[in-house]
């Protein structure tokens, strides 16, 4: 279950906080799955027109089950904001949805717009492009990564709802 928060109000609660602390991402993405707010902990891959390894954690669990309960993560993929090829389609968001990812947050585009759109997990993205990738097993995962010129690393804290999305270096709610 997704807490409840407003990233209005954590930007209002740590707008002063240093940028290593936290951060707002651009508002430049836009939504294509059905969950309009998520938020939880970081896994990165960084990429350039090669989804193999967004392949690779979207079909993986998408949560960890602690103590306090069962906590979904958010994928975070620089794709170097490429406009020339989708990251994620129709079968990799499902299988995202399947496997208990809260949101994927995209610095590049995604394709099967009408089957990303009532799969229940957070999707965030550049654009829309009918081109898929060609996979070459290129790329790093667990890596800091740049989104829009505002670095996001593994672990950290992502919060996305309609104003917006925030990185936090630890989770506030």
């Amino acid at each position: 279950m997704t807490p409840s928060f407003s990233t209005c109000d954590l930007c209002d609660a740590h707008k002063n906080a240093a940028p290593e602390v936290f951060r707002v991402l651009p508002p430049v993405f836009k939504e294509f799955g059905a969950r309009r707010a998520f938020c939880g902990p970081v896994v990165t891959v960084k990429c350039y027109e090669d989804n193999t390894l967004v392949k690779a954690a979207v079909e993986s669990c998408g949560y960890e089950d602690t103590a306090a309960g069962r906590i979904a993560k958010v994928l975070v993929v620089d794709g170097a904001g490429s406009l020339r090829r989708a990251l994620l389609g129709g079968n990799l968001g499902a299988a995202a949805a399947k496997n208990g990812w809260a949101g994927l947050v995209i610095d590049g585009c995604v394709r099967d717009v009408a089957e990303l759109a009532p799969l229940d997990v957070g999707i965030r993205s550049l654009a829309s492009m009918p081109l898929p990738t060609d996979r070459q097993n290129q790329g790093l995962k667990d890596v800091p990564v740049q989104l829009q010129g505002v670095w996001v690393k593994p672990g950290e804290w992502l919060y996305a709802d309609a104003d917006g999305m925030v990185v936090s270096a630890t989770r506030l709610v």
